[in-house]
């Protein structure tokens, strides 16, 4: 079964374009080890929830999007070998 790292965070409007630049760099260096697939997406209409949602859960600002990626592995042991 794969195995998958996920990761979401702010980032502000104004440096999206060099998050997108480090994104691209990051899928190559972890596909190269081993990923079978590396995914970012841009959450910039996500309403902040009243109990829980990923603006909430990074705490993000008014001038920040939230960004939500994931790596695919063939399994955990393959995920910690391409993580070391």
């Amino acid at each position: 079964m794969p195995y998958v790292d996920g990761f979401v965070l702010a980032v502000p409007r104004d440096r999206i374009e060099a998050y997108k630049a480090l994104a691209r760099t990051a899928c190559a260096v972890w596909m190269e080890h081993g990923a079978l697939d590396y995914v970012e997406c841009i959450g910039d209409d996500v309403p902040y929830g009243e109990l829980t949602s990923f603006p909430r859960a990074v705490i993000a600002k008014e001038d920040e999007v939230v960004v939500f990626a994931w790596i695919v592995y063939r399994d955990r042991a393959s995920r910690d070998a391409v993580n070391k």
